[in-house]
């Protein structure tokens, strides 16, 4: 399709009508999503930022991901390299001494396990936390004066204040979350940045309503030195409802910078259709009328926004910016690119299938844990494959997408539907809760070349997760092409090719 004059000279940047960003603010036109775990790793981050938009790394489970790449040797030593900027040399020094492997494990060696989150982590799994996530964002960073933003999840919530202060340390400019509702997180990101004491409220099934459990950090005792103030990221929450993004411009601990509104055709975790769960012919969730949210009324609320979900394309990014949004974010075309994280053989599997227009993916109402609906990407020889799936060992020994919830005896402990049936059953779990599920943790790490390996030697399988418009890829893949940069995603979405 030929695009306009107008389209291909549109800016990098926007500045909001209303002047809500502040006198002269201005923002990214496109957000390249957080995807987890690592397929937004810093080297898509940076690349993306290089070019004046928003690069955004996913947080989730960065503490694992930063271990295992130093187990795997470091190649091109960019984790120790970054390490050297941590503003606590012996924390760094103590990690590289816990996990780094000169030269690298053995493909058939297991990796060495962390410590698990729970609501009382110890100091060890705290630095490793903050650690990565300040590694992963000066790295996306580095050399680049464009935006960076760190993704986390609501669902996630245990390493989430460790994960933010780590991003803060190392200067992030947004904080995109959702998969919940965070109400706390603005709040706390106005502590950390002073590096005040904070704590993050935890959702524990099983409890009293008048009950109330709580995760806390003390920077101050962890970084155990003088600091100056942070710069406070802006947030930008994910949302699929206009109710939820007034709920949270009412109802936060501090202010909510903007949002970014999330159709049900975006991949990874969806929100669930609201009103009772209904499944299609092919077994998949019906979204209706209600899960369309009205732009104009979220424009009404003057805060920034940008609309995402199959709108990856110069003629959508136009038509939702004449809606009132800044822009787009956009996953699934950068997923596949160069610079992603996803393992090369996958990302050759899924090139080749969309250029064939074969690349398939189906919303499962039930393999997370965490009763989100969930996108997979159908593909041979991996975990979305039932038989497949049906031959690993049933084990749950990441931990997180666990529930934390209060045993009779007033003790807090943790227990996951994807884990061997009998264990969760004992933990006062519903069978009916374990039906259909998977290990999307592990799956998620060998997503990305990193499968743990069993005793037992099994290796764990991946577990692709894209948006609908995954056979949309094939248009950078013409003329023979076999792979294409982040840059290329811009100028398209940009309207410059």
């Amino acid at each position: 399709m030929e695009v306009s004059t107008a389209e291909a000279t549109q800016p990098k940047l926007r500045r909001p009508e209303n002047g809500n960003g502040g006198p002269g603010k201005a923002y990214p036109v496109i957000i390249q999503g957080g995807m987890g775990a690592g397929v937004s790793n810093w080297r898509l981050a940076n690349a993306v930022a290089r070019t004046g938009q928003m690069g955004v790394v996913s947080g989730t489970a960065l503490d694992l991901i930063f271990a295992r790449r130093l187990q795997d040797g470091d190649p091109g030593g960019n984790m120790c390299r970054a390490l050297e900027h941590f503003p606590v040399p012996e924390i760094a020094e103590r990690i590289i001494s816990w996990y780094f492997i000169p030269g690298g494990k053995g493909p058939d060696e297991p990796y060495k396990p962390i410590p698990k989150y729970s609501i009382t982590p110890g100091r060890r799994l705290q630095e490793l936390t903050v650690a990565a996530n300040f590694v992963e964002v000066w790295l996306a960073k580095e050399g680049s004066s464009g935006p960076v933003g760190v993704n986390l999840l609501e669902k996630i919530q245990l390493p989430n204040i460790f994960s933010l202060y780590g991003a803060m340390l190392a200067g992030v400019d947004f904080v995109l979350m959702g998969a919940g509702i965070p109400r706390e997180i603005p709040g706390v990101l106005d502590q950390l940045a002073r590096h005040g004491e904070t704590s993050l409220r935890i959702n524990v099934a099983d409890a009293p309503s008048d009950k109330s459990f709580r995760i806390h950090l003390d920077p101050r005792k962890l970084i155990s030195r003088d600091l100056p103030p942070l710069k406070r990221p802006e947030f930008l929450a994910i949302v699929a409802s206009f109710t939820l993004a007034l709920t949270l411009i009412k109802k936060s601990a501090g202010k909510v910078n903007g949002f970014i509104i999330e159709g049900p055709t975006a991949g990874g975790h969806n929100a669930p259709p609201r009103g009772p769960l209904q499944l299609d012919d092919q077994g998949e969730p019906l979204y209706g009328p209600k899960d369309v949210v009205d732009l104009s009324r979220i424009k009404d609320l003057g805060l920034p926004f940008w609309v995402a979900g199959s709108c990856a394309n110069p003629e959508s990014l136009k038509r939702m910016r004449e809606l009132g949004a800044i822009g787009v974010q956009a996953g699934t075309l950068f997923a596949y690119c160069e610079e992603s994280g996803f393992a090369e053989e996958l990302k050759r599997e899924v090139c080749q299938k969309a250029t064939r227009g074969e690349a398939e993916v189906f919303t499962d109402p039930v393999a997370s844990p965490t009763n989100f609906p969930f996108k997979v990407v159908l593909l041979e020889g991996t975990n979305s494959e039932k038989e497949t799936y049906e031959s690993r060992p049933r084990k749950c020994d990441l931990g997180y997408l666990h529930q934390t919830y209060l045993r009779e005896d007033g003790k807090i402990c943790y227990r996951c539907p994807s884990e061997p049936v009998e264990e969760y059953t004992k933990k006062s779990g519903k069978l009916e809760n374990t039906q259909g599920r998977k290990c999307l943790c592990n799956g998620l790490f060998a997503n990305i070349g990193m499968p743990q390996v069993r005793a037992s030697g099994y290796r764990e399988l991946p577990l692709v997760t894209s948006g609908n418009d995954v056979n949309k890829i094939a248009r950078f893949l013409k003329d023979g092409k076999t792979s294409y940069a982040a840059r290329e995603v811009i100028d398209y979405l940009l309207g410059k090719v």
